[in-house]
């Protein structure tokens, strides 16, 4: 899938289905004279109904259809027959997904699991039939309920991905290469900053038949959490992963500020980002010799574990795998 077709972040318009009339229908028959009311209610107004599909994972299909209207209720007949129900509107959305009201910010609803159904706008009641009327004192009422107008409004639809680790560093950390050779993903990757522009997943095939979800979030520059750069797009995805494996190359002039920006970063989107476990790893160490590395070791940002890597030397991966799995599942 290309960038252009990876969509987060979408607004809509949606509207349920008005509820029919009741009718006001009195009996005629042959040899009856006098049949009484025997008008039907109506029906129930469609509703808007989000539906988690584990099958999907941007909400590009939202891109170009952004107003859903739900069907009206039909109208309640003679001999007590009810109005038809309006069909319902499906929006089908990954997972992970939230809804806000677009006027107020509010988050309303949060779709984690396949085949959740959240009724986003309930359509209108059916209004009742004039044979719900009849009392002793007025056995021929002439008169029904109107069906309840929908509801209507609009709203925010924003994903997340989930993810079991978030890779988090500058551009051209290496972060998409390390993604495409511990998975069978594979993302655009080349020599220049801003290469990835749209989140990627992959899956870790771990010991046992056991595996986990990476995700590949676009490179943070700082400020990015005012703005700057692509950074501040994708800073939510990283709030759904599980663990975060900061990606600093071996050749950056200064491992523990570049460590300092990327934490100060998420510090400002979300402060809660701190509390994920961490793992720090410098990538592109098949250039260093353990005189280097040693070297290295004596400017480590402290507090948390790190460990050197190659991706295209494939140094230290089995251990990186392990780390996090132990991360993970600790």
């Amino acid at each position: 899938m290309t960038e252009g077709n990876f969509v987060d972040y979408i607004k809509i318009y949606a509207s349920s289905g008005k509820g029919g009339r009741g009718s006001a229908h009195l009996h005629r028959e042959k040899y009856i004279a006098k049949g009484g009311p025997d008008g039907g209610d109506g029906g129930r107004g469609g509703h808007v109904v989000i539906r988690g599909d584990k099958n999907m994972w941007t909400l590009f299909h939202l891109k170009f259809k952004r107003h859903f209207r739900a069907e009206h209720g039909g109208d309640g007949g003679s001999s007590r027959s009810t109005g038809h129900d309006g069909s319902d509107v499906i929006i089908p959305v990954p997972l992970g997904t939230i809804i806000r009201d677009a006027d107020t910010d509010e988050i309303l609803h949060e779709v984690i699991e396949d085949g959740q159904e959240i009724i986003l706008l309930e359509g209108g009641k059916g209004g009742l039939g004039n044979w719900h009327f009849k009392s002793s004192t007025n056995q021929t009422p002439r008169y029904a309920q109107p069906g309840i107008e929908g509801q209507e409004g609009w709203f925010r639809i924003e994903l997340k991905i989930l993810a079991d680790v978030g890779l988090v560093g500058f551009p051209n950390a290496g972060k998409s290469t390390l993604l495409s050779v511990i998975t069978a993903a594979k993302p655009k990757i080349a020599d220049y900053a801003f290469t990835t522009l749209k989140p990627n997943l992959g899956i870790v095939e771990y010991r046992n038949h056991q595996s986990f979800v990476v995700a590949d979030i676009p490179g943070i520059i700082e400020g990015a959490a005012e703005g700057k750069g692509l950074g501040h797009h994708f800073l939510r995805h990283i709030e759904r992963n599980a663990a975060l494996l900061f990606l600093i190359p071996a050749d950056s002039d200064n491992i523990q500020k570049e460590y300092d920006i990327l934490l100060n970063e998420l510090r400002k989107h979300n402060p809660e980002l701190l509390d994920k476990d961490r793992l720090l790893a410098i990538s592109k160490s098949d250039m260093l010799d353990e005189e280097l590395k040693e070297e290295i070791k004596q400017e480590l940002p402290e507090g948390i574990e790190t460990l050197f890597i190659s991706s295209v030397a494939q140094q230290g991966l089995v251990e990186l795998k392990d780390k996090l799995w132990q991360m993970l599942n600790s």
